[in-house]
């Protein structure tokens, strides 16, 4: 289905033309992935203004250089079982960060990872260029708000997460085990249009939503992987589908391997998500995800990119 590029910033993205990547910067001391920025000992104790912010610079300019299109900025852990952030802590771990990412790349876009209104809104004002939320536009109303004022594209995101069923193994890391769906794909759908209603009622133009199915949040193993195989049926809704395979614990299951082993896992996720559709890999590893990227295109878009 042919849709509308989108302008935003000082680029042009053009659905269906070529896959755009998404480099995490993760600003936190305990993400899932073991990538986090900020040093293991700042989770118990008060962080600094400033901290994480020369370590998110050294990891985009290696991004940037792999080819990145989009740098996303997070500060709180969404991994299965993690504690919630503070506005004030989360602030203090993004908004330096986005502060330097938009000073010294003025053509790379940027996103912001929150469901909080007041971050997201500093954010914009730092420099932020998207807002990706994993609540889609559910749990804090005033985003809403925030993002149709700023008129700046919005990532809504499939959650069914539950605190409270969660399975922990050793290497693995956590997965939710409780997720339950009368009809997975028809579910998540109607959830994510609820979400698209949302942003339409707060004046948001759909050439300006980008939906992304949440693998990982509130989805069991095998639900994550039939999802990845029908993702064309999300992308049927007519918006650009945003995928985020990366290091997760679907992966890690299926192949038995901790976290920082998941590159192939990785890779062949995100070969068959850009198969069936998606628009936007959002990944940990630029670099070689970047290589896959690039081959998969070149086979299904006919165009050698």
């Amino acid at each position: 289905m042919a849709m509308k590029p989108l302008h935003v910033g000082n680029r042009v993205l053009d659905w269906g033309a070529r896959t755009y990547v998404m480099g995490i910067l993760n600003v936190t001391p305990d993400s899932f992935s073991g990538d986090g920025l900020l040093a293991a000992n700042e989770a118990t104790n008060p962080i600094p203004p400033n901290a994480g912010t020369a370590a998110a610079l050294a990891q985009a300019r290696g991004f940037v250089t792999a080819g990145a299109d989009i740098l996303d900025v997070g500060g709180e852990s969404t991994r299965p079982g993690s504690q919630p952030l503070s506005r004030d802590e989360e602030r203090k771990r993004v908004i330096p960060v986005i502060h330097a990412l938009h000073k010294e790349f003025p053509d790379t876009l940027i996103s912001v990872d929150t469901y909080k209104a007041a971050i997201a809104e500093e954010a914009v004002g730092a420099g932020a260029h998207i807002l990706n939320d994993v609540w889609g536009l559910r749990a804090d109303p005033d985003l809403r708000r925030v993002a149709a004022e700023a008129q700046c594209p919005v990532i809504l995101m499939h959650n069914r997460s539950n605190p409270a069923s969660v399975e922990v193994r050793a290497q693995l890391g956590n997965a939710y085990i409780g997720a339950e769906y009368q009809d997975l794909i028809e579910d998540v759908k109607r959830e994510l249009m609820e979400s698209v209603q949302l942003a339409r009622e707060a004046g948001i133009p759909d050439e300006r939503i980008i939906l992304d199915p949440g693998i990982g949040f509130g989805k069991k193993v095998e639900q994550n992987l039939e999802l990845i195989d029908r993702l064309g049926e999300i992308r049927a809704l007519g918006f650009p589908v945003l995928l985020g395979p990366s290091r997760k614990s679907f992966i890690g299951y299926t192949l038995d391997l901790p976290a920082d082993q998941r590159v192939e896992g990785t890779a062949a996720s995100v070969s068959v998500g850009i198969v069936r559709g998606a628009d936007i890999v959002r990944v940990h590893d630029v670099q070689p995800m970047m290589r896959v990227v690039r081959m998969t295109d070149a086979i299904i878009r006919m165009k050698g990119h």
